[in-house]
């Protein structure tokens, strides 16, 4: 499986490398169709700036630096959310086949699209493979169970430390009557040993 994503990877991201490239040096064919989706987007994103030619040159550098980081195995998962983050409004820009009259002209386009696709599935399925190990998302719902199940052992821990508490506190003054009442039978069977003696010692005619 390993040897299978070492292999994958550069081939899923050699397509974004190589047109990311081709973007960034020559903007130009692409802005014009970029324009209708790229500007509307960037100027609700603060810092982005609005110039068509700008958008695509951005667009390649993120294409280029994610789809390296993907070939290397480097961050793939964040490194396949970024190239599917790119993928969407180049699709809808470019390749709007349902806008296009021209029969032969509208089935590239199509083809484009879905083709286009066909990668954000593949992206996809990199982002969330986690290569056998647990997700963020199940880490952090096993870490809320694992506090809860800690929280009710301590909780039930304290509960019975009371119980103990007030068992141990029972008994110690169980302890004391006990002791308390045979001291003062002890002291009864003393007193009542003195007046025999003194009786015996000393009687009364």
């Amino acid at each position: 499986m390993a040897l299978i994503r070492r292999i994958a990877r550069p081939l899923l991201a050699s397509t974004f490398i190589s047109g990311g490239y081709s973007t960034l040096r020559h903007p130009e064919p692409v802005a014009p169709a970029a324009e209708p989706v790229a500007v509307p987007l960037a100027q609700r994103i603060p810092k982005l700036p609005t110039d068509p030619e700008q958008l695509v040159r951005i667009n390649g550098a993120v294409q280029v630096g994610a789809g390296a980081l993907l070939a290397l195995g480097r961050f793939p998962r964040f490194a396949a959310l970024a190239l599917a983050g790119t993928l969407v409004p180049t699709t809808l820009a470019g390749h709007r086949y349902w806008e296009e009259k021209d029969p032969e002209a509208r089935e590239e386009q199509r083809v484009q699209f879905f083709k286009n696709l066909s990668l954000l599935g593949g992206l996809l399925i990199t982002a969330a493979d986690t290569h056998g190990k647990p997700s963020a998302a199940w880490r952090v719902r096993n870490s809320a169970t694992t506090a809860r199940k800690t929280s009710a052992a301590a909780r039930k821990s304290a509960s019975a430390g009371r119980r103990a508490g007030r068992i141990s506190a029972r008994n110690a003054g169980q302890r004391a009557e006990l002791a308390r009442l045979r001291s003062a039978n002890n002291a009864r069977k003393h007193a009542r040993t003195a007046t025999k003696a003194a009786r015996k010692r000393f009687p009364t005619h």
